[in-house]
């Protein structure tokens, strides 16, 4: 356990990526299975335990720790796991139960039984290894590190005559942690037998353009098609296995089962899943309202059906196309899609275009709200995983901006633990300011401390980690799209907002009302 909190730690204040393949790398070399592949899955997401709960984490810690000082020191850090690590009257140099110890204790213990096992730890562990426990068990490691940022750090361990970190990709998403085919895989024997029959492949992804930065390029090298407001997904159907995968390589077929029963081909399908209603594809927030269900009703299946336009395809009756161009893989689309015939899954339609200005022209005023912006794609390339310089770009219409009030500001985690980094923002109604959206992203490292500053200096209440301030500061707000949304108390939601400008100069009196949101609702 010492060795993987020490890696946590390390990995959390290392920023650069070469060195963060570097840390990786060593743990690798210097721990023995299983330990090693139980911490490469909580790195990944891959790690399934029995959820800790804030809520129970912080009960526990008042039993231990006077209420009001926990409050005060938890309001200081701003982080939960941290705070409990470090104000818990444990040992500095505690036990050092193995990693494998700690996750299968947790994975078979019951949900009655776990404040005693969590305190049982925490009595005898360090404060680095708390952390790293609780961090384990509220699954939020937050260190920076990506699947692909594993497969490269694996590849490099198992050197140059192993198998790529793209193989790597493919097959680790069919394996089951501790992994323990993996790493005599990696040292040269056979590559391990996957669980899943449909396995999913590393998804390939755009690189964000304007412009200026499409400028250098031949507008005649691109083909081009709008880019939907929805999930990215991969459909794929092997051996008479039916799944549809996230990006991420997230297993969501229980929640679109009607989506998966029209999978009716052998192959590897890439687009997007929406939601159709009446013909037309619904804006996200309806699409939303069947993401992460475990069961769908009958309700929610006849209002809220699903639909996959397909952008690409990969595998099709047994053949690998990825290598292919994209005009190749295109046409084999074409006449799969036609093949299909399902009324659940279309083509993505060609956006012709003779120059960048006449895309600008179509970017800016697309023909269906639920559109963002469009996707560019060298004819000649081939579909590889993660986010390759060149082939791709995505160019997204420009985001919507308000002028709203900061309300509310709250600790940041990990590296923003010690600066209010979160802020609740709101614009009028009438008289007074009513809570919109909250953003943490943005703003810049200097912006940030005068960000911080202000909350400091302008306080008027507080509610645990949260504060209230003086409704004087205006901030220009960006964001992608709005929807409807009866669960907040203007009855709207924002997608993907962020501060794009701190308006020192401007009076909060002078900032949006609600009237203008609402009249941007698709």
């Amino acid at each position: 356990m010492k060795r993987f909190a020490s890696l946590l730690e390390r990995l959390a204040f290392t920023p650069a990526r070469t060195a963060k393949l570097r840390l990786i790398g060593d743990y690798l070399a210097r721990t023995p299975d299983p330990d090693r592949g139980w911490a490469l899955a909580a790195l990944t997401g891959g790690l399934k335990l029995r959820t800790v709960t804030p809520s129970l984490l912080r009960a526990l810690a008042e039993r231990r720790v006077d209420p009001e000082l926990f409050r005060l020191s938890y309001d200081f850090v701003g982080d939960l796991a941290e705070t409990i690590a470090l104000i818990w009257p444990g040992p500095d140099q505690g036990a050092d139960p193995g990693l494998t110890q700690v996750i299968t204790a947790m994975q078979g213990t019951k949900r009655t039984d776990l404040p005693a096992l969590i305190t049982g730890w925490l009595d005898t562990l360090g404060p680095s290894e708390r952390h790293a426990l609780l961090k384990l068990g509220t699954r939020g490691l937050r260190v920076g590190v990506s699947a692909r940022l594993t497969h490269l750090a694996l590849a490099q361990h198992a050197g140059a005559g192993g198998p790529p970190a793209d193989r790597i990709g493919e097959v680790w998403h069919g394996l089951a942690p501790p992994y323990p085919g993996l790493f005599g895989w990696l040292a040269g024997g056979p590559e391990p037998e996957r669980r899943a029959s449909a396995p999913f492949r590393p998804v390939m992804l755009a690189h964000p353009a304007d412009a200026a930065a499409l400028a250098p390029l031949a507008p005649g090298d691109f083909a081009a098609e709008w880019k939907w407001d929805g999930v990215r997904v991969q459909a794929v159907a092997a051996g008479g296995a039916r799944h549809l995968y996230t990006r991420r390589g997230e297993d969501i077929s229980a929640a679109f089962p009607d989506l998966v029963a029209a999978l009716a081909f052998e192959g590897v399908i890439d687009g997007e899943l929406l939601v159709r209603q009446a013909g037309v594809i619904a804006p996200f927030g309806e699409l939303q309202k069947r993401l992460n269900r475990k069961t769908v009703t009958k309700a929610m299946l006849a209002s809220h059906p699903a639909h996959l336009r397909a952008y690409d395809l990969l595998h099709w009756q047994g053949r690998d196309l990825r290598d292919l161009p994209l005009t190749r893989r295109r046409a084999a689309l074409e006449a799969a899609i036609a093949q299909i015939a399902s009324p659940r899954i279309d083509l993505s339609p060609p956006v012709p275009f003779t120059d960048w200005p006449a895309l600008d022209a179509l970017r800016a005023t697309p023909p269906d709200p639920v559109i963002e912006g469009v996707m560019l794609k060298r004819h000649d390339s081939p579909y590889l995983p993660g986010r390759p310089k060149g082939p791709w770009f995505k160019w997204k219409r420009d985001p919507m901006v308000v002028d709203a009030v900061m309300l509310y500001a709250q600790r940041g985690h990990g590296k923003r633990s010690g600066f209010y980094s979160d802020f609740t923002f709101g614009v009028w109604d009438s008289d007074a300011l009513v809570p919109v959206g909250k953003a943490y992203f943005g703003f810049t490292d200097a912006e940030l401390r005068d960000l911080d500053r202000f909350v400091r200096q302008n306080t008027t209440d507080r509610f645990g980690p949260v504060r209230q301030v003086k409704p004087d500061l205006v901030l220009e707000v960006a964001f992608e799209g709005l929807n409807p949304s009866p669960r907040h108390k203007a009855g709207l939601a924002m997608r993907f907002p962020r501060i794009s400008r701190i308006r020192w100069d401007k009076p909060a009196s002078e900032a949006d009302r609600i009237e203008t949101l609402r009249a941007l609702l698709p």
